[in-house]
């Protein structure tokens, strides 16, 4: 049997979690995620490293004014981004920190092309919203959201609702829970059918 079955995730339709702001502009992979935590090839146990260097100090304690360190964000499955989230080099490992945080979707105005791919690849949902939306969320961290990958909205308690756009085989790979390998083996079975009922039988 095949080893990979393309069941990267489970699927994703929608997500409802309280959110964390994390305003800060031009947030890297590194940042994210330190070259220095890069040595394993397992997915299990990243989060706790995700921006190392924002939530501790030198002495390994956390820092009680970081954001994600506040009682408050505990729980807390929607990240609220800066601009240009996620630039710098491709690290697939980002996203998987994020997603071991607990972190199941990021929101910002500006989300880096790679680590959008990379995040999409691995269940974590990166949208990109409008300016207004955005400072409003920003300015109402902690409220709860309803984030529809099917309909592409995003509704706040208050009934606030917020269209974004997703690239179609990315929502598709989303909403069956299959990466891209998985989608490749869908269609195997198409292209087999395909084959069989068109062969040249003597």
């Amino acid at each position: 049997g095949n080893i990979h079955k393309g069941l990267l995730m489970k699927p994703v339709t929608r997500i409802q979690s309280r959110t964390v702001a994390l305003p800060t502009r031009d947030i890297d992979t590194d940042q994210i995620i330190a070259a220095r935590f890069l040595t394993t090839t397992s997915k299990e146990g990243l989060g706790k490293n995700v921006f190392y260097d924002l939530r501790y100090d030198k002495d390994g304690a956390e820092r009680p004014d970081f954001v994600l360190n506040k009682p408050e964000a505990k729980g807390c499955g929607i990240l609220i981004a800066g601009n240009n989230f996620g630039c710098g080099s491709s690290r697939e490992h980002a996203s998987w920190a994020l997603l071991d945080l607990g972190i199941q979707a990021v929101i910002s105005t500006e989300i880096a092309d790679i680590f959008r791919n990379n995040a999409l690849k691995n269940g974590l949902v990166a949208i990109v919203v409008d300016q207004e939306s955005h400072q409003w969320f920003l300015d109402n961290a902690g409220v709860e959201l309803t984030i529809d990958i099917e309909a592409l909205t995003i509704t706040a308690g208050d009934g606030l609702t917020t269209s974004f756009s997703m690239d179609g085989f990315a929502r598709h790979c989303l909403i069956e829970g299959i990466d891209q390998l998985g989608f490749l083996q869908q269609q195997q079975d198409a292209i087999s059918h395909f084959e069989e009922s068109r062969s040249w039988k003597p």
